[in-house]
């Protein structure tokens, strides 16, 4: 098993997603915190409560989680691009134990999604403090707690991540597999929480999940008062960090099972 885990680290570093999705993190992090700190939430159209509220400080944190569509995208790349460029007829040829190969896959991007995670969470605290110095500007919540917040989204991507890997090991057809992936984070869920009744679900889909992992309500009480309805009441924390690990836990089962059942030519 150790020696399949080292060739997916091998084929890993080989190709131009390891270096790619590391610099989308440090962009997405830094770059964007840094840019909605600058600019201040309470100048966002429409307006947000300022950085040194709770309220203010939440929300641009769990904005952040609407980046997940990146690794989950790397994540089913990684499995659609077997299939596509017919790598996985030789790589199941030389490891016949197909569960052992995705087993191996898994346990590789996970630790390529935790990197994204820390990488995101980091270079996102750096900008966040720096401006907040910079402009003079007291923010809402404790660093010790800002920093909490940031892990927890961090390794929110490890479950997106595999989450991508789950959906191209179930579609195998890449273009397919990233537009379900990136059409549904991106948008799917927004879409969703405009409408009445199955708005309610929000809480326990993936990025419902997230959010409250940092109190995020903006997006959704928002959306409840341009719709008129009742505000969606997010999971605690906890709750939605166990709904996560679900998610990552039958992506996960997803991506061992379907291979074995499935001819792959």
């Amino acid at each position: 098993m150790n020696h399949l885990i080292k060739a997916e680290f091998r084929r890993l570093f080989a190709t131009r997603m390891w270096s790619g999705l590391l610099l989308a993190a440090a962009l997405l992090g830094g770059g964007m915190m840094g840019a909605m700190a600058l600019v201040g939430p309470e100048n966002f159209t429409p307006p947000m409560p300022g950085m040194d509220t709770e309220t203010g400080l939440r929300s641009i944190l769990g904005i952040l989680g609407y980046t997940a569509f990146v690794p989950a995208a790397a994540g089913t790349l990684a499995v659609t691009s077997e299939y596509r460029h017919r790598t996985a007829a030789v790589t199941f040829l030389f490891a016949p134990r197909r569960w052992q190969v995705v087993a191996a896959k898994l346990a590789t991007y996970a630790v390529a999604g935790l990197a994204y995670g820390l990488i995101l969470a980091g270079t996102a605290a750096a900008a966040l403090f720096a401006v907040a110095a910079a402009s003079g500007t007291s923010l809402g919540l404790p660093p010790g707690t800002v920093l909490a917040l940031l892990a927890r989204i961090g390794l929110a991507m490890v479950v997106y991540l595999l989450i991508g890997v789950g959906v191209g090991a179930l579609l195998r057809n890449q273009v397919v597999a990233l537009c379900v992936v990136i059409g549904y984070l991106y948008m799917g869920e927004t879409l969703l929480m405009m409408i009445p009744g199955v708005n309610a679900l929000y809480p326990v889909l993936p990025g419902g999940a997230t959010a409250s992992l940092t109190d995020f309500t903006y997006l959704a009480d928002a959306m409840s008062q341009e719709l008129g309805s009742t505000a969606v009441q997010l999971l605690p924390p906890a709750a939605g960090a166990l709904l996560l690990t679900a998610y990552a836990l039958a992506a996960s089962l997803i991506a061992v099972i379907i291979p074995m059942r499935r001819d792959i030519t």
